[in-house]
């Protein structure tokens, strides 16, 4: 975008950054900067730190890939201490639908973060996202006792075809239960966007997969 002459270059540079984000536009970035500008230096300095730590300090767990600053991520060392059910492992597409979940309340086992879904047309395989981890987890599981794998993808085309080849994917591991989540999510939707109720039910109401 071509600055403007009436600010500074350095401002211009910070509005133009603050129009890259989701949903800013050019006026919001312009009152975005100016708040910058007139925040005290430690304030600012902080939000700056701030950003700088989300870069350098999270990072994706290596047993589920939901972010964290430590490793395991903090629910999956809770399912290690038994404060969470740690053979009940809840598939979901992306970290914020971690987010979304918890906040219901419903739900005491851990999760496992596909970081995407199967889209063909998009270029997106199943080797682009984590499901090969994820098989090997429960397999692994399986070998010292029953495993329930709840498939929490997102209601869609994406969502279901991903969720389709996870159950084949399990299908004969001994000791696994493949469910999902009930269909009071609406079809074609996606889990952000859903109410802490719909969800809970969602949740509380799984259903079986497979034969």
């Amino acid at each position: 975008m071509a600055d403007n002459a009436a600010y500074t270059e350095s401002m211009n540079r910070l509005i133009d950054e603050f129009a890259r984000l989701p949903g800013i536009g050019r006026r919001t970035a312009e009152r975005l900067a100016f708040h910058v500008l007139k925040t005290p230096g430690e304030e600012a300095r902080k939000l700056a730190r701030a950003i700088d730590d989300v870069k350098t300090s999270v990072k994706h767990c290596s047993r589920c890939y939901n972010l964290t600053e430590s490793d395991p991520c903090l629910i999956c060392a809770a399912g290690d201490a038994g404060k969470r059910d740690g053979r009940q492992i809840l598939v979901v597409e992306q970290p914020k639908d971690v987010i979304t979940l918890e906040q219901t309340h419903s739900y005491n086992g851990v999760y496992h973060v596909l970081l995407g879904h199967i889209a063909p047309l998009e270029g997106v395989g199943p080797g682009d996202l984590s499901i090969g981890p994820l098989v090997e987890r429960v397999t692994g599981l399986a070998q010292s006792g029953k495993v329930e794998v709840i498939l929490g993808t997102n209601p869609n085309l994406e969502g279901d075809g991903t969720a389709l080849h996870i159950a084949k994917r399990l299908e004969g591991v001994a000791d696994v239960s493949v469910t999902r989540l009930a269909r009071g999510l609406p079809a074609g939707t996606q889990l952000e966007y859903a109410n802490k109720s719909v969800l809970a039910d969602a949740i509380n109401s799984r259903q079986h997969m497979g034969g």
